[in-house]
């Protein structure tokens, strides 16, 4: 009888979890899919040592897939609000009057 694959399923918790967290301004997506990407490389490895040993190797391997996404997506995100930012300013995102006008200036280009 097969054992169940260690990592597989917190690998891919995990990139689900930061595909979910990628909307958080980046911290929280780009740690869970960095942990996630470590183990689903960790279980993939093991599994790979003794195939016969485990089963679940799809898990790994969704939860390695997942994470990059969540990374990627993370990474794209951080890089749109960062765009944003030195569009409008930082001085004109505290002041709510300014932001609006800002982006109506935007919107009319």
């Amino acid at each position: 009888m097969k054992e169940k694959l260690p990592h597989s399923t917190t690998s891919l918790v995990l990139g689900i979890f930061s595909i979910i967290t990628c909307w958080c301004y980046g911290i929280p997506g780009i740690v869970l899919g960095i942990i996630g990407l470590i183990q689903g490389k960790k279980a993939i490895a093991l599994h790979n040592e003794d195939p016969d040993l485990y089963e679940g190797v799809g898990n790994a391997n969704a939860g390695k897939i997942t994470s990059i996404i969540g990374l990627v997506l993370t990474v794209l995100f951080t890089g749109y609000i960062i765009w944003i930012v030195s569009q409008i300013g930082w001085e004109n995102l505290q002041d709510p009057e300014l932001l609006q006008e800002k982006i109506r200036e935007m919107q009319n280009q």
